[in-house]
């Protein structure tokens, strides 16, 4: 069991495409917040998110035991690549202009069972992080996803380039724009972070 923690990617599916359950859970655990923020911040929806989060490991899953996954580079780029086209087939789906925000209660509930010094740190990042979200839902589309993808799902500008269909300058062109965006819109609004 130790050695499966410290065992690559590659080696991990390859157990698992031989049964071994245990290293499918290990790449899950590894890379669960990750994929889970990015699919987060793209449907604003908790429960949404976990339902679309389970649809990416099962897609895995099936890729894996068909036989069908390739080794095409880092495996987060491919899970992140199935949340993202799964989110997107979602929305194709219920052709949806506007998505409601349900916030999470257990950052709130984490606020008043804190000590009285980690209060103020725990609204500040429970402000901090609303109001990134709510910065985030101003831009558009395309500006949205590469931030998502670049700072809360960590990968590379050449990545989201392939996993958005556009050139690499014009996934740096959407950061800068986004990043510009975001700052004229704090300005405009009287806000620092």
């Amino acid at each position: 069991m130790k050695t499966l923690l410290l065992a690559p990617d590659t080696q991990l599916i390859q157990e698992f495409k031989y049964g071994n359950n245990k290293a499918l859970e290990i790449l899950a655990w590894r890379y669960k917040e990750k994929i889970f923020s990015s699919i987060l911040f793209l449907v604003k929806d908790k429960y949404l998110a976990e339902d679309l989060f389970q649809d990416t490991f099962i897609k895995i899953i099936d890729t894996i035991r068909n036989d069908n996954y390739t080794e095409e580079g880092k495996f987060l780029s491919y899970a992140i690549r199935i949340a993202h086209n799964l989110c997107v087939d979602h929305f194709r789906k219920v052709k949806r202009v506007q998505i409601v925000n349900t916030g999470d209660q257990n950052e709130y509930f984490e606020i008043f069972n804190s000590s009285e010094d980690a209060v103020d740190k725990n609204i500040i990042r429970v402000q901090t992080s609303d109001l990134v979200r709510q910065l985030l839902d101003m831009l558009p589309e395309d500006q949205r996803e590469v931030i998502v993808l670049r700072h809360f799902a960590d990968l590379s500008f050449k990545e989201i380039a392939e996993m958005t269909n556009c050139s690499i300058n014009t996934a740096l062109g959407r950061m800068r724009y986004a990043l510009t965006n975001m700052r004229r819109i704090l300005a405009e609004k009287q806000v620092a972070l």
